[in-house]
């Protein structure tokens, strides 16, 4: 089996009104307990916005560290949910799901390596 990161992206201008918002992180809970129940799910989580990011950079000599995201953009990564499936059309499954739920963009990213 490998492992998935599905990314999701979200834009920068902040959040939906709750009402939207609630419904939204109910169907999220849910397909998180239809991942688990499938046992394909490894660990989901939401983060933070990009102005918490602490980037540390090395410089050849020292490392530095800077307040703020690596790079300004219009979205940023909002959360993601990691899986464990046989390959990438079962991943694209969960995928669509997400997105369906979401309805921003995801990317699904095969990690390096086998998974045991």
């Amino acid at each position: 089996m490998k492992q998935y990161v599905l990314s999701i992206y979200q834009p920068d201008e902040g959040t939906p009104p709750p009402q939207v918002l609630e419904q939204v992180m109910r169907d999220v809970h849910a397909l998180i307990d239809e991942a688990k129940a499938a046992g394909v799910w490894v660990f989901n989580g939401a983060l933070h916005p990009p102005g918490t990011a602490t980037v540390l950079r090395y410089n050849g000599s020292d490392v530095l560290i800077t307040d703020g995201p690596y790079t300004e953009g219009k979205e940023h990564v909002g959360g993601f949910v990691i899986i464990k499936e046989k390959d990438l059309d079962s991943a694209l499954a969960w995928g669509r799901k997400v997105a369906r739920i979401i309805t921003l963009p995801i990317e699904i990213r095969p990690v390096q390596g086998e998974v045991s």
